[in-house]
Formats: structure tokens, sequence, C-alpha cells
């Protein structure tokens, strides 16, 4: 499908920054995850953060590496494909858009609380900022409205996330700093002790979960066919990335400085307004309540432009329908960012079967944070076999694009199936919520079972060429990456 209209080259750098850095949402994961943490692993949060750090990073290593080598803006499902084969590479494409799809019907619910809870600052107490349903019933309101922007161009999305992240990383770096200071938690080492967690199920619980924290840097490669200059995909990533890590170790640290465990696991989606109610009267105490909309806001419509492109790729291959491949006049993939929308929206109505909004966002996290191991592993392999080649030269090359990606992909993927097995022992019975292993487990699996049913459909109806495409040996890709 050569003749199709390309994308619009008109991102930069810092461009790919700003939406690398609203789709992995610091604010908003700081502000809900950090609780999630605290209930499984207690006060080790820094050093897990740390440490789920470690493998993306050799990840990033490996993203970067095949960007340069194969420009695509379907990233994973492309590079897997002509690798490890075209099953293996349907799955690396339909996770993350799966995936997209969970995050964006929670973070619709996350946005609808936060709108709630800014109305009790004025007065207005009718709603409950912790219902699913009447959250969500909000939510949808606003993705409606960032979809539409969203279509307008990806560059006046960047743009505008681009002030949000300005606002909501000042106030955030402010309350933060603040609260490392006048904290009256005592700081210990043993924050920085992964021995000290319980048990090795924690450990690997909290990991997972952890690597969801990171998950969004690698929307700066799902525009690359929109940046100007393609290796400015990998340094949006790694920018983005790096300063991710700063601001959920100062976060974290500063979360544990001004609360203690029970109060951190208690308030879970309202964590970063109690946190800020903690420091500060009011009015200050309410800006990180609109800190955290603002990052809210961002994530969903981060959410909305790499998933759309991704399926543009896929659709390109005949996996996915063609609606997914038209492109506007102003060279987007308008009407993907509206399908991907509504399904968004329909997916986040199911939510309603969980009744408290804390219950589903763990259930969401839980079921994509396993799915991001899995897909994230499988990249970083992907990388480590198609590169190959180069153990034969030096050393630097050999660690850089062979050993650390295939081991931060092994790390991935055994935590994944531990913790796996894990939820299949948890629970005697079947029931809908976050702390029933079943359910646990069964969402990624019906994820992934009907990513294989579609792959099905598109090797057998649709007779995509994706399918049938030559694989890309290691002499078809070393020369982009040697001297890098």
């Amino acid at each position: 499908m050569d003749d199709q209209p390309a994308l619009t080259r008109s991102l930069g750098v810092v461009d790919g920054v700003v939406i690398a850095a609203s789709s992995t949402a610091a604010t908003t994961s700081i502000a809900i995850g950090t609780g999630v943490l605290a209930s499984i692993v207690g006060r080790q949060v820094p050093i897990l953060l740390f440490l789920a750090f470690l493998p993306i990073l050799g990840i990033a290593g490996a993203y970067a590496r095949l960007n340069r080598s194969e420009q695509n803006c379907g990233t994973g499902y492309t590079w897997v494909g002509r690798t490890m084969g075209p099953w293996l590479g349907f799955l690396a494409g339909w996770i993350p858009l799966a995936g997209t799809v969970i995050f964006l019907a929670y973070t619709t619910a996350i946005t609808g609380s936060l709108l709630i809870q800014s109305a009790e600052k004025l007065g207005f107490t009718a709603l409950d900022p912790n219902s699913t349903a009447q959250c969500t019933a909000l939510g949808l309101g606003v993705l409606a409205l960032l979809t539409w922007t969203a279509v307008l161009g990806v560059s006046h999305a960047a743009r505008f996330q681009k002030y949000l992240l300005i606002f909501e990383y000042v106030v955030l770096a402010a309350f933060c700093g603040w609260g490392l200071v006048v904290g009256d938690q005592g700081f210990s080492l043993s924050w920085l002790n992964p021995f000290a967690i319980d048990s090795a199920s924690a450990l690997a619980q909290g990991l997972v979960l952890a690597v969801f924290f990171f998950w969004g840097w690698d929307s700066a490669f799902s525009v690359t066919e929109e940046t100007r200059n393609p290796g400015d995909a990998a340094r949006g990533g790694y920018i983005a990335l790096f300063t991710m890590l700063g601001l959920f170790l100062l976060g974290a640290i500063a979360f544990q400085r001004v609360l203690s465990t029970d109060e951190l696991v208690t308030n879970g989606a309202q964590g970063l307004t109690y946190f800020g109610a903690k420091l500060a009267p009011e009015p200050w105490a309410t800006l990180p309540l609109l800190a955290l909309m603002f990052s809210a806001v961002a994530s969903v419509q981060a959410g909305v432009i790499p998933t759309a492109r991704l399926a543009l790729a896929m659709s390109r291959d005949r996996t996915l329908g063609p609606i997914w491949a038209r492109l506007s006049r102003r060279g987007t993939p308008a009407a993907g960012t509206i399908v991907m929308a509504v399904i968004a929206g329909f997916v986040a109505v199911l939510a309603f079967a969980i009744p408290t909004l804390s219950e589903a966002i763990l259930a969401a996290v839980n079921t994509i944070g396993l799915l991001v191991a899995l897909y994230y592993g499988l990249t970083a392999i992907t990388a480590a076999v198609r590169f190959r080649g180069l153990l034969r030269g030096g050393i630097r090359e050999a660690l850089g694009a062979v050993v650390v990606p295939l081991v931060s992909g092994i790390v991935l993927l055994a935590l994944g199936v531990y913790l796996a097995g894990y939820y299949a022992t948890l629970s005697t019975e079947w029931a809908i919520g976050a702390d029933n292993g079943w359910f646990s487990l069964a969402a990624p699996g019906v994820v992934l079972l009907l990513g294989l049913v579609v792959a099905a459909v598109a090797k057998w109806h649709r007779r995509s060429p994706y399918f049938t495409r030559r694989s890309a040996s290691t002499e078809d890709t070393l020369a982009p990456t040697i001297g890098h």
C-alpha cells in the first residue's frame, strides 16, 4: 500500500519529548500509582521504581537501534514481525493497542473524578468522586473534546500538551520538594533496600506495576514518520525517560516523607489531593488537584495519538481494516483517531461492573502491567536477534546491541510469567475484582486470545501480505546502526 498518502513531517525533538512525557503521565502515575505500589511493597516504592527503570533503559536502547534501521510508526509490530515472525509481531502491535484502550478507559474515569473533586472545592457535593459510573460519564465528555483536538493535527496536540506539562511539573516539583523538607515521616535507608520486601510475589507484582509507571515513553517512536529527523524520536524518548525517573523518585520519597503507608493506601485515587492538603492551606492545596487534572487530560490525548498511528501501520498491511489508514487533508489518521476514542469509551462503560474507581484502576493497572511486560520484552529480544551479528564486533557494540536488550527483555518476560503463575494460584473461585487472581489473569488472557483471532482473520480472510513478507536478516539491518 505504498500509494497511500504520507504522514506530514512536522515534529521536532521537543514535540517527541512532550508526546512521550504526556503519554507516561508522571503526575497521574505518582498521584495514583504510589498508593497502589505501597499496598504491595510497603515503603520500598522508591527502590522498586529505580529497579524497574533498568530494564526499561535497556529496552529504550533496543527501540532506538531498531528505529535507526527501520523508521515505521508501527514500531514493535513492524520490527518483531519482520524478525521474529508475523504472529508474534501482530501481538506486539495488538497488545499496545488493547492496553491503550484500557488505559484510556480508566484515565477517562480518573478525569471525571478530578472534575468532581474540583466541583467539591467550589461547594458542589452532589456527585461521588469514587463512583466509577459517575466519573466515567463526565470523563467521556472530556474524551470527546480531546479527540477533536487530536484530529486537528499532532503538532497542535503537542503544543497544547506542552503548556499542560509545564504547569503540572512546576506544581509537582514545588510540592514534592516542599514535602521532602517539612515531612514528618522519617527517611529510612530501608526504602532503598529491595530485600526488605516481604515476598517474591510482592516483588514481582511491584516490579511489573513499576514498569507500568514508565509505559508511554515509546510514544516518541510512534510519531517517527511525522518527525523531521528520525533520530529525534530516540532523543525525545530518552529525555522523557530520564525525566520520568527523576520525577518518580522525587514523588515517591516526598509522598513517604509526608504520608504513612496507611494514608498512601487508603486515599488511592485522591492521594495527591490529600498530600497537597497536608502541606498547604487553600487555595494552594488545590494546585496539585489541578496539576493532576492537566496530567490526566494530557495523557488521554497523548494516548489517542500514538495508538492511531500504530493502527495506521497495521491497516497499511491489511492486518486491520481500511478505515485506520485513512488520512485527512491535514495528513493525520483522523478516522482512526475517532474510532479509537469510541472503542475506549465503550470499554470505559464496561468498567461500570466494578463499583469503586480505586478497584477499577487497580484492575486496569494489573492487566496493562502484564501486557506491557510482554510486548516490551518481545521488542527487546527482537533487537538482540536482529543485530546478533554485532556480537562479532567490539564489546561496546555487542553489549549495546545484543546483550543488554536480551537481558532486559528476558527479565520482563520472566516477571510476567512468574506473576501470571502467582495470579493462577491466588484465588479459588472467580469474581470480578482487582484482588481476584483469576480475574487479574483472565483480563490480559482475553486480550491475547482476541488478538490471535484478529490475526487469524487478517491472515486467512484479508490475506494480509504481512504474513508472507520476507523476514529481516542481520545483514539487512547492520549498516544503519554501526557507528551510532
